[in-house]
């Protein structure tokens, strides 16, 4: 049996990942910079992954085949333009190559749609030529570059998974919907933007199932992992309202949308459908699970 490490296991996204990797038969081993309290694992080591000494410490210990690295700087508000998307890019890199040395074999790289330009087009497709329009962007970009074009010397396999807008229990306050959650479940008005804006969401469980089938699978390079079909982002507003009972408290049109907010962001995915992946979740059972997993009872 494979053993797959999961970095950023105890986020918002890493815990997702591993209930999925647990659920396909993976041995999994998780760190964090304290050690992760996750049940099921195979083995939970912390390690600080911006310490290179830790790093290597703990991938020798762990001797894991395949890499799942979802921890990054990020912090909803600051993360894009924060200088500490450098430090992730480097530490990143010295993590890879770690990895290898240990004896790994194949790697997931959590990145992100922000490496596309936004102001290009509003359907992206993984052959697009790349112009980020944020440090963030370009710190997941250069990486997954850098990692793609050492892979053969390094004598591993990497996928870049190109994550959409993922939703789902355990988002960090300061993204809309645990903000919109909080919000209506104090019976408080919530002001948001006119959302007009389309977006494509897909639940954190499918993106998990998604990034589990891209470790078990031979695929190489870049992959966006998405529904395919954008949403106005008033649509998700108006569900979460709708399923808590209180369809009066989202405040559309509060909120000014900068210039820049691109009217459509979607994605291509025929690369991701080629393993055979389907979504789980629509977006009322999606809001359903997040509010039942919160511990909130649907009116």
């Amino acid at each position: 049996m494979a053993t797959i490490l999961v970095t950023g296991a105890s986020g918002f996204l890493g815990r997702y990942a591993v209930e999925a990797l647990i659920a396909s038969g993976w041995r999994v081993a998780v760190t964090g910079r304290s050690e992760p309290d996750l049940e099921g694992v195979h083995l939970s080591v912390a390690a600080d992954l911006l310490r290179p000494e830790e790093t290597k410490k703990m991938l020798e210990y762990v001797k894991a085949d395949v890499l799942l690295h979802l921890a990054w700087f990020d912090d909803p508000r600051l993360r894009w333009h924060s200088t500490d998307n450098l430090s992730w890019s480097s530490a990143t890199l010295k993590l890879v190559e770690d990895f290898a040395a240990a004896g790994g074999k194949r790697v997931v790289f959590g990145s992100s749609c922000a490496v596309y330009d936004f102001s290009a087009r509003t359907l992206h497709t993984e052959t697009d030529k790349l112009s980020p329009g944020s440090l963030y962007g370009e710190a997941k970009a250069a990486t997954a570059n850098l990692l793609l074009a050492a892979q053969n010397g390094l004598g591993i396999s990497v996928v870049e998974a190109r994550i959409f807008f993922c939703y789902g229990f355990g988002e960090p306050v300061g993204r809309l919907l645990p903000d919109l959650i909080v919000g209506i479940s104090k019976g408080e008005p919530v002001p948001c933007s006119d959302g007009v804006q389309q977006r494509d969401y897909m639940h954190a469980s499918d993106v998990a199932q998604a990034l589990q089938m891209l470790a078990a699978s031979d695929f190489n390079g870049p992959v966006n992992v998405a529904s395919g079909t954008s949403i106005p982002v008033a649509e998700l507003v108006a569900e979460v309202a709708r399923q808590m009972g209180r369809p009066d408290l989202p405040q559309l049109g509060a909120i000014t949308r900068s210039e820049s907010d691109p009217e459509v962001i979607s994605a291509n995915v025929n690369r991701l459908n080629e393993l055979g992946f389907s979504q789980k979740h629509n977006l009322t059972s999606g809001i359903a699970e997040t509010l039942k997993r919160s511990g909130i009872e649907r009116q």
